[in-house]
Formats: structure tokens, sequence, C-alpha cells
């Protein structure tokens, strides 16, 4: 691991632990193991964030291992440090090309404060946080063991990643489930990766919308001092500006969308190479 771009203290060990389990478990079927999400890009806010982990492996990993691996991980087996773990197992095959599609083997959610939840079937979740995550995990994400992230995770294509922004964004409009800064400080970085191409940490993204945007800066300023609270102490916003500003953020991916469509020539699409 690159000692400039390693993982915040609080969870160094947890990550080594959990690295560490996951190689006894896959043997030489596991490939790699990288922390993505807020660790990769340098915003994990320690009692909110989640610890974010992509872990690739061999297709010809026995099935049975996973359900051993989701074992071996689950708090409180492994106490989780963090807000919670949220960890995906890709086959190495899958990740190496780009696609829009879940595509896990198994999605593990569990810690403190994440309702426990293990899934083999990636068609039972919605396929856009899968798409983020491995776009983000491409651009930033940190090896915690084998092969560099470039090797293993490709990137998806500009219409994928637009599409999985469109959809992310409705969910946190929706609010169901979502901390009212969290779907703020979301919006801010969905609207910052279509003027750039580029993620950005969520702080860092609503700075940027906070500066360009005056009407929507006392919103945002107050999503980002809630932001430094745990989860369960965020201050109130809002609702009806909440909602608000995901609307203006919605029709910001809607018109990125809209440009990758008109530079679409007839009968193809121009993806991101």
């Amino acid at each position: 691991m690159n000692p400039a771009a390693a993982p915040p203290r609080e969870v160094r060990a947890y990550l080594d632990e959990l690295a560490h389990r996951t190689r006894a478990v896959c043997g030489p079927h596991l490939v790699s193991v990288l922390a993505v999400g807020s660790l990769a890009l340098g915003d994990y806010r320690h009692g909110r964030s989640d610890v974010d982990v992509t872990t690739v492996v061999d297709r010809s990993l026995p099935r049975r291992a996973l359900p051993e691996l989701a074992g071996a991980l689950a708090h409180p087996a492994l106490p989780c440090p963090a807000a919670g773990l949220e960890l995906v197992v890709y086959p190495a095959d899958f990740t190496a090309r780009p696609s829009g599609e879940a595509g896990y083997l198994m999605d593990l959610n569990t810690g403190p404060s994440l309702p426990e939840r293990v899934s083999y079937d990636p068609g039972e979740s919605p396929a856009f946080w899968y798409v983020l995550d491995r776009s983000i995990a491409h651009q930033s994400g940190l090896p915690l063991f084998g092969r560099p992230v470039r090797e293993v995770i490709a990137a998806p294509e500009r219409p994928a990643v637009l599409a999985a922004l469109r959809a992310s964004v409705r969910e946190h409009a929706a609010g169901e489930g979502h901390v009212a800064d969290n779907r703020v400080l979301n919006g801010c970085r969905s609207v910052v990766y279509c003027r750039t191409g580029h993620w950005f940490a969520k702080r860092r993204a609503a700075e940027a919308v906070a500066a360009s945007e005056e009407a929507f800066r006392p919103l945002v300023e107050a999503a980002l001092r809630s932001f430094e609270r745990p989860r369960e102490s965020a201050l109130p916003l809002p609702a009806a500006r909440v909602r608000e500003f995901l609307a203006w953020a919605a029709e910001r991916v809607d018109e990125a969308v809209g440009a990758v469509g008109s530079a679409e020539p007839e009968g193809g699409h121009t993806g991101s190479r």
C-alpha cells in the first residue's frame, strides 16, 4: 500500500484484518482487495462514513467460500469500527470489462449502524450502486492486497455512469433510508461529476456547488456542517429545500445524459475509452 494514500488510522487495523481473513478464505483465488468509496476519495468521516471494500476473485472460487467469507467478516465476528462495512465480491472476468450491470457474486452489509444483509444474486439489487462504486474504484481505489486497481477494474463507460447517477439522484430524492445531509452531498458530487467527468470527495464537491450556485449555498453549507456530526445526531435540513435541490441536481444529470446522447452517431454510441 502506498503510505501517502493509506486509509485513516481509525480503520487501518480493521482493514488489515479484513484483508487477512479474505486471503485465508479465498486462498489462491483472491485477485485483489480494494478500499473504495469515501476511503478512496479521502473523505472518510469516522462515526459517519461506512467502510467500502471491493474484492475481486477468480471465477473458479468455490461457491461455498462466499458464505464462509460473509461469516468471517460480519460484525461482530470482525468488529467494525466504522458505521458499517459495505463489501462487494466480483468475479475478475466481470470487472475486467466495462459494464452497466451489478454483476456481483456477494454483497455484504454489516456493522453497528447498518441493517445486516447478504446477497448472492445481483438481480436483487439496483445496478446503479455498483456501477458508481466501480467507477470510483477505477479512478481512486486503494489497494489492500493483490493486483493494482487499474489491472482489475475497468471503468464503466460514461453513458452507464450517467444512467447510474440519474438513478442515484432519484433514489436520494425519494429520501427513504438516507440522512438529509448525505442526500444533498451526493447530489453535489453527482453534479460535479457531470461537469468534470471526475469523482471528488463529497465535501470538496459541495464546496464547488456552494461557490457556483448562490441560491443553494445556505442549504449546502448546512449539509456540510451536519456531515461533521455522527450519523445519529445529524442536523435537520428543510425538507422542501432538499427536494428542490435534488430536483435541480437531477436536471443537471439529465442535461449531461442528453449531451452524451446528442453526440452519439446514428446506430451507435460514444463511450469513454
